[in-house]
């Protein structure tokens, strides 16, 4: 079980070194066979100051996904910002979404922070930090859900509920694409994309103001 002791905020440059080192070397030599003694002497630190910053190595695992996830997390929302944040006509949505989605796609699902944030989620799966835990769980969905609620605001969406409406776009494009390709990362499929623009397309027919 994760600790329940008090630790300590302590020195940014320590943390950012324990978190780098501890993501390194669970993904080169597993969960199991990484030693807190290995990821003390990879950071530079001691012992004693891994368990004082982290408490355990359960709760330095869920730290680790934590600053992945956090960091696609704010690619998400730049992306957002990037495509969806000047739309101001009806007409033009279907091209921002499609883009929203195929940047998502691909610099997102392509990038090797989302490998990464896979490759720790699934390389050890007797280890996740407690049951149902999920470094990204609901938050970019949220992200969605906002946008698409100042979209409603601006009388260019009908979506009486945002959050459903963030969930029911991203089963139509990349859910649909997940399931019929085992991938929606369209940087190395090419069949992506057009199951992302039919989910657009299927989407504003629901939710796009007539």
């Amino acid at each position: 079980m994760p600790t329940t002791k008090t630790l300590r905020e302590g020195s940014t440059r320590k943390r950012a070194a324990i978190l780098s080192a501890a993501r390194e070397l669970f993904l080169t030599d597993g969960f199991d066979r990484t030693s807190v003694d290995a990821i003390a002497a990879r950071a530079e630190v001691s012992k004693r100051t891994v368990y004082d910053y982290f408490g355990d190595k359960q709760t330095l695992l869920r730290a680790v996904l934590d600053a992945v996830g956090q960091s696609l997390i704010t690619t998400i929302r730049r992306t957002l910002d990037d495509t969806l944040s000047e739309v101001t006509e009806a007409a033009d949505l279907e091209d921002a979404l499609v883009a929203f989605s195929m940047n998502i796609a691909t610099d997102m699902l392509g990038s090797a922070e989302y490998a990464t944030l896979q490759r720790l989620v699934r390389a050890e799966p007797g280890h996740p930090p407690h049951r149902g835990y999920n470094s990204m769980a609901d938050t970019p969905d949220e992200a969605l859900a906002e946008r698409f609620a100042a979209l409603a605001a601006a009388g260019l969406l009908d979506v009486p509920d945002p959050r459903l409406a963030a969930d029911q776009f991203v089963a139509l494009t990349f859910g649909v694409a997940l399931d019929r390709l085992g991938s929606a990362n369209a940087a190395r499929d090419t069949r992506v994309q057009p199951l992302v623009i039919e989910g657009v397309r299927t989407f504003l027919r629901a939710y796009r103001t007539t």
